[in-house]
Parts: C-alpha cells; structure tokens; sequence
C-alpha cells in the first residue's frame, strides 16, 4: 500500500512537473522534477526484500545522482555539462548494480544492437554536437553499456525483478535520446512530455527492481 501511495504521489507530482514545462510557472519545474524523483527513490529505500544489499545500495546512488542531475539541468543557468557528468556518473552505478555478483559474458551478438543503437544515434546526432562530439559520445558509450549489462542480468536471472530492470533500462535510452535529438537535432513539440514520461517511469520501474 505505501509504494502503491509513494507511486500515485510521483504520478501527480511528474504531472505537475510536466505541466510546469509547458505552461509554467518555472518553479513547478524546480520542485516538481526532484520531488518525483525523492518519491522514486522512497521507493527503493522502503524495499525489505532486495536482489541483493549491495544492489539497493547501488541503484538508491544511481536515483540519487540522477536526481541531482536532474537539478543541474533544470537551473536557469547553463549546467548542462555538470548535469552530464551526473548522469554519466548515475549510468555507472546502474551498470555496475546489474552486473555485481555475475560473471562477465561477452556475447557479440548481445551486443551488436546496442552497438549499432548508439552508433546509429550518434552519427544522427553529429552535425549538431559541435564542441560537444566527445562528452556525448561517451556518454552513449556508458548509456549502451547499462542497457546491455541490464539484458545480460534478465538473461541470467529471468525473474520479475531483473525484467524491470531492463525495461526500465530500455526507457531510459528512449529517454535520453528524445531529449538528445530535442536539443542537438530537430527540436519537436512534444519533447519535453515524452522525454519526461520516458525518464519518469524508466526510474520508477529501475528502484521497483529492489523487490523481489
């Protein structure tokens, strides 16, 4: 009942952020982005039943330091460089969350979609990177990375928990591209609420992953 709460509370909250990204006032986006984010990561914390303790420990400082990202980007001041960072940093946790514990499996043609994925987005993304070619790229790098370790995991495990996990994953590179493509390519209208929805509910079903 109290994560059913802690989700119906997110919900509103991602919703009034959301709304505050199209009509304002600029502090809904202040609050409501790292409020939905604190409600998220609750989540987590209040899992009594994890994969592991060494997972929720990592995927609670993954949600952390996407949150703090999350802040950066969200500034009236160009932080788009530091917010970068955080995120990068947040991917490495994630990935280090869904391979702890297992073997690393080197399968090819496991990776050759996420590889073909970034590249692909990359080469889209180019002519608009200017300056900013190589933090993008590796970025994409590590992005790919914690999807793949994510699919390597519910590969391995094939239960509920790492099957959100991956999911959750894979809406997170949706996520990151939207607003990739938003920013460096062709900017769309309804960016910012399928970016936003993407991100949102790849972090709710990322810190649902804590329960077995």
């Amino acid at each position: 009942m109290t994560r059913l709460i802690l989700t119906i509370l997110a919900i509103i909250s991602a919703s009034l952020h959301i709304w505050g990204e199209y009509q304002g006032p600029d502090y809904l986006i202040y609050i409501f982005k790292p409020l939905t984010m604190i409600f998220i990561i609750i989540i987590a914390v209040l899992a009594n039943e994890p994969p592991s303790r060494r997972y929720k420990i990592a995927i609670i400082a993954g949600l952390i330091f996407s949150m703090i990202g999350d802040v950066l980007l969200s500034l009236p001041v160009d932080a788009f460089m530091i917010g970068l960072i955080s995120f990068l940093i947040a991917q490495m946790i994630y990935t280090y969350a869904f391979r702890a514990g297992r073997p690393l499996r080197i399968k090819f043609i496991a990776i050759l979609p996420f590889l073909i994925y970034g590249v692909t987005i990359f080469v889209i993304l180019l002519p608009g990177l200017n300056g900013m070619a190589g933090p993008v790229a590796a970025y994409i790098l590590v992005i790919m990375i914690m999807a793949w370790q994510a699919w390597d995991q519910w590969e391995d495990k094939r239960t509920r928990w790492a099957l959100l996990a991956f999911i959750g994953a894979l809406l997170f590179v949706i996520s990151d591209t939207l607003l990739a493509v938003n920013k460096f390519g062709e900017p769309f209208a309804a960016a910012r609420v399928l970016t936003l929805t993407t991100y949102f509910s790849a972090q709710w079903l990322i810190s649902n992953s804590n329960y077995t």
